[in-house]
């Protein structure tokens, strides 16, 4: 059985207060990009010491197989179900410290894959719990629509925002931010206009409105970041904005607008009509 698990990108964020145990409380709206890996689960036979195996190809994944978030959903599973042995395969197109949860998505969709392959007759909502368990924003791929995300990003609720006939272009230079480094130059603050309010606003208007708060630290690290934005808005976007922690970047566009081309040095490049 295969999945596709997909990507995401953040529709502002603000980093609000630090909390007693060290995180962050944060609000941002989470929205789902069709850009995607692949992941196929198949049942094995015979008997191994591990009731798993990882094969992996497309960007390269390094660390230890059980260090993987697909690996990691497998095994949370495998406590409280009697799964089959499975090989796992994985072919990453999502880049890795990109800001768009493509390790929480492949996590996710695990999870899925396993519920419905093995008839676990799990809930959406016993999923997302289980999601939970493997990172902050992990449980958004379950259902996997948008969604005002708040607390660590944990925290969900619906929200009416639609991207639907905009272009989208994202790239993602060769460089790599440290998301502890960027939250530890944050200094948290409640956003003059709230998000809900900004959502909800035409998309042509969140120029000047829809702020992500890692960006005042990110750009003076590393200004490759901060020129891509300003070429997109050079190039015609209606919003541009960084993801998450970076170090993406995507900007939207009106169809009838060429995108601009940012294939060249080592950029990660990737486009859809949504």
């Amino acid at each position: 059985m295969i999945a596709f698990p997909n990507a995401k990108i953040n529709l502002g964020l603000h980093i609000t207060e630090k909390r007693p145990d060290g995180y962050h409380n944060l609000e941002t709206v989470f929205y789902p990009i069709p850009l995607t890996d692949a992941l196929e689960i198949v049942q094995a036979s015979g008997t191994r010491a591990a009731g798993y195996s990882l094969s992996c190809s497309g960007v390269e994944v390094t660390g230890r197989a059980e260090d993987n978030l697909v690996v990691k959903a497998y095994t949370l599973l495998a406590r409280e179900y009697p799964l089959p042995l499975v090989d796992i395969f994985l072919h990453k197109h999502i880049p890795s410290g990109a800001g768009m949860g493509g390790g929480s998505s492949d996590a996710a969709f695990m999870l899925k894959l396993l519920n419905e392959q093995f008839s676990l007759k799990l809930t959406e909502e016993q999923l997302e719990a289980y999601a939970a368990m493997l990172g902050a924003d992990c449980a958004f791929f379950i259902r996997n629509s948008p969604v005002f995300a708040e607390g660590i990003g944990n925290l969900f609720s619906p929200v009416s925002v639609s991207l639907k006939g905009y272009r989208l272009l994202v790239v993602k230079p060769d460089v790599f931010v440290s998301t502890r480094e960027a939250f530890a130059q944050i200094r948290p603050h409640r956003p003059a206009c709230p998000l809900r309010e900004v959502i909800a606003r035409p998309v042509n208007e969140w120029k000047s409105l829809l702020v992500n708060d890692f960006e005042e630290s990110v750009f003076p690290q590393f200004p490759t970041i901060r020129e891509l934005k300003e070429e997109m808005y050079g190039q015609g976007a209606v919003y541009a904005s960084m993801s998450g922690s970076g170090s993406s970047v995507f900007g939207l566009f009106d169809t009838k607008k060429e995108l601009p081309d940012f294939s060249g040095n080592s950029n990660f490049c990737f486009e859809a009509v949504l």
